[in-house]
């Protein structure tokens, strides 16, 4: 396992010891390492607060860290990079219940949810804007999928973005029943 990898697994084991408040910590633990309050991370301000955790690395190895988990290409990270990179693998019946409920939305079975699959299965006639006249049925649909979309909000949403959504939620959890609950709940399985 290389330094990046092991230095990945040292403070997700870190946060992990404190159960789920470990993750939600880990904001205001971004927000105290960006000491130039510019809301992203360079390389420097990740390889001093990582050393507060007793985890050393020399600059190059801090900077292979923000290659990594630098997705948008910006050469710093924000706090979404942070996050994603920490949070820890779900289980099997998380990912499990994040399927089938994937497979709910996806009516027309193509492996991507879109406005077209959602009508029918997501009722918009009785929102508020709707109501008003401010939003079309058509403007709600899409708002609602751009929750799980990308940062590229393309109307499609992918198995990969819908778990990606949710394995943040899954983070503020402790449990695997708590988790498969909640979304047996909210989606109707």
């Amino acid at each position: 396992m290389d330094t990046v990898d092991a230095t990945v697994e040292r403070l997700r084991e870190q946060c992990l010891s404190r159960g789920a408040s470990g993750i939600q910590g880990l904001a205001r633990f971004f927000r105290r390492l960006d000491q130039d309050r510019s809301r992203s991370l360079d390389a420097r301000e990740l390889q001093q607060g990582l050393a507060e955790l007793g985890l050393a690395l020399d600059m190059a190895e801090a900077e292979g860290v923000c290659r990594r988990w630098d997705r948008d290409g910006s050469g710093t990270l924000d706090l979404e990079e942070f996050l994603r990179a920490l949070r820890p693998p779900m289980s099997q019946a998380r990912e499990a219940v994040i399927a089938a409920a994937f497979s709910k939305l996806d009516r027309s079975g193509d492996g991507v949810v879109t406005v077209d699959d959602l009508r029918g299965v997501y009722s918009c006639h009785a929102h508020p804007k709707v109501q008003s006249g401010e939003w079309t049925e058509e403007e709600v649909l899409r708002r609602f999928l751009d929750n799980f979309d990308s940062s590229e909000k393309d109307g499609q949403v992918t198995l990969a973005e819908f778990q990606d959504y949710y394995s943040g939620v899954s983070a503020s959890m402790d449990t695997d029943e708590e988790f498969v609950a909640m979304m047996t709940s909210a989606w109707r399985l």
